[in-house]
């Protein structure tokens, strides 16, 4: 399948609001980016494509393609039919005659799906009446359609096979009206591209939305209309009360004009229908009502995530008060009273065969059921050791129990740091082993501190002892000096003295005292040298023990 949906990663936030809305089990794809940031991305073989994900996103991370530019371009280059579904009067109550009359001027052929939701009602109330078909699930919401060929496509045996309105209106202008030029649909679904590239008979899907987008960027001013009037000079006919099969229970309410007795049940919204769907499959036959009327959008496709209306859900369903009254007042029929046979329908059975206007389906094959071996591998990942945590469903991933959670991680949707359990329990263990590094950390600190003071005081016994070896130098020095003269005197008395006496004698004996005396001063400044040098080889050699015991200690906060 093409991609419809599509994602801009760099808005992801992976707040999971997408997941969590989504009705398509099996729709996003969430990975964990090297970074650690999270992006959800879309799975195109089994999303519905309902829209529900872009009208969620708050961070324009969702979007959808459509045709409107594709098909635009081609205008002026081959006439094209326009078919206008009846939501863009609610939609756009004051410029639909404005568009359409654009593409007219544009050389476009514009005509109302409402016939075609006309014939789709005539269709179903044909094939009720000759019991053709058993209870039906109706299909005019191409996301339903989706989700039960992809997810329960045991349903396909209820799904009405009547076509919906818009395909109903392209094989009446088609085989009918014998018109090959190419079909394009405006309307406010993003999900109708899938029915048309599966029934091949529309070629261009132009959202609202999108057109409107269109108009604005190329500044194409679009001209407004205030009038009440609903009724516009399309190519054919105008629908009658199919107009109103945009609001919730549209359908119903055209059967129940022809047939109050039928048996149908309504159901809307992303959050109400799919649920009900999943538990109409498991109900028995009998139990299914005739008709399950059924859409994707709460307040139907008037308010869809490609009308971009700004209308409230009040204002457009005022609006399709005033289309019904309006239809209903066109609708002749051939009894008093509006009590005869439908004038519009008797036409039908004239000139329409019901069999155009049935279509098949494809069912695809389901996602294998992870074994209980393999959740269990995948619960023990996502850190739920206990039924306590596998029972958590927080909602914080996006499903509705931790068990979905654990489906989609086996099916490769989703990983297990994006449980929260997981995240929780890998940061408590992260917590807890940094707690023990920081009380680690301060006994190191504290023992370096002590180390420190330690050197501290064995530096200053250093330098107090180079500071004494500097003093005992330089008195050793001048003592060196003194005794130096001192010999030379003795050497110069002995070579003036050829003869000694006892004068003589005594001077030299003087002068010898003398040197004895500063060879001890001189001895006294060697020892204290050498007591020195002992304390700083001594205080060295402590030094050397202290780095050896910081070394030693910063290995140990190193490996730990």
């Amino acid at each position: 399948m093409n991609e419809i949906i599509i994602v801009k990663p760099e808005k992801c936030v992976g707040c999971n609001a997408c997941v969590r809305n989504c009705p398509a089990p099996e729709a996003n794809i969430t990975k964990m980016l090297e970074e650690g940031r999270f992006v959800t991305t879309v799975n195109p073989e089994r999303c519905i494509t309902c829209g529900e994900c872009v009208r969620t996103c708050n961070h324009g991370a969702r979007d959808y393609i459509d045709d409107t530019e594709t098909c635009i371009s081609r205008l002026g280059k081959e006439e094209v039919i326009i078919l206008v579904a009846p939501a863009i009067k609610s939609v756009l109550p004051d410029k639909w005659k404005g568009i359409l009359d654009w593409f007219r001027k544009n050389g476009c052929k514009i005509y109302d799906v409402s016939l075609g939701a006309d014939i789709c009602t005539w269709a179903h109330l044909r094939a009720i009446e000759e019991r053709s078909v058993g209870n039906v699930i109706t299909q005019p919401c191409a996301a339903i359609v989706k989700y039960i060929e992809i997810y329960q496509p045991r349903l396909l045996r209820n799904l009405s096979p009547i076509h919906s309105p818009i395909a109903c209106a392209a094989t009446y202008i088609r085989k009918y009206m014998r018109q090959d030029n190419p079909i394009a649909v405006l309307s406010p679904c993003i999900a109708k591209k899938t029915e048309f590239m599966e029934t091949g008979l529309v070629n261009y899907s132009i959202t609202f939305r999108k057109l409107m987008e269109y108009f604005e960027k190329n500044d194409i001013k679009i001209p407004t209309d205030s009038s009440h009037d609903f009724s516009y000079p399309f190519e054919n006919q105008q629908g009658q009360v199919g107009a109103v099969y945009p609001r919730p229970g549209g359908l119903r309410d055209n059967l129940w004009l022809h047939n109050p007795d039928i048996n149908i049940t309504t159901s809307e919204g992303v959050h109400k229908v799919y649920p009900e769907l999943d538990m109409y499959a498991n109900m028995p036959e009998y139990k299914h009502p005739e008709v399950f009327d059924v859409l994707s959008c709460e307040f139907g496709c008037n308010v869809g995530p490609a009308s971009g209306t700004t209308q409230t859900v009040f204002d457009v369903m005022a609006t399709m008060r005033e289309v019904e009254k309006e239809a209903k007042k066109r609708r002749k029929t051939t009894g008093p009273f509006r009590f005869g046979e439908d004038k519009l329908f008797k036409q039908f059975n004239e000139k329409l065969d019901p069999s155009d206007f049935r279509r098949n389906y494809t069912p695809m094959n389901p996602s294998p059921i992870p074994t209980g071996k393999q959740l269990e591998a995948v619960y023990e990942m996502m850190g739920k050791h206990t039924e306590a945590d596998r029972n958590y469903n927080c909602h914080a991933c996006g499903y509705r129990s931790c068990h979905e959670m654990a489906v989609a991680i086996c099916r490769g949707l989703n990983t297990p740091e994006n449980c929260i359990v997981h995240a929780k329990s890998v940061l408590i263990a992260r917590h807890s082993e940094l707690a023990e590094q920081h009380e680690r950390l301060a006994e190191i600190t504290n023992e370096c501190l002590e180390l420190s003071e330690r050197l501290k005081e064995d530096i200053n016994r250093i330098t107090e002892n180079v500071n004494n070896i500097g003093v005992s130098t330089s008195k050793t020095s001048q003592k060196a000096g003194q005794v130096n003269s001192l010999l030379n005197n003795i050497v110069m008395f002995c070579n003036a003295n050829e003869s000694m006496d006892s004068e003589g004698v005594q001077q030299m004996t003087s002068i010898l005292q003398m040197t004895i005396k500063a060879f001890s001063v001189l001895d006294d400044n060697v020892n204290t040298t050498n007591e020195s040098t002992e304390i700083i080889n001594k205080s060295v050699a402590e030094i050397t023990h202290l780095i050896d015991e910081i070394n030693k200690t910063l290995r140990k906060s190193e490996k730990k």
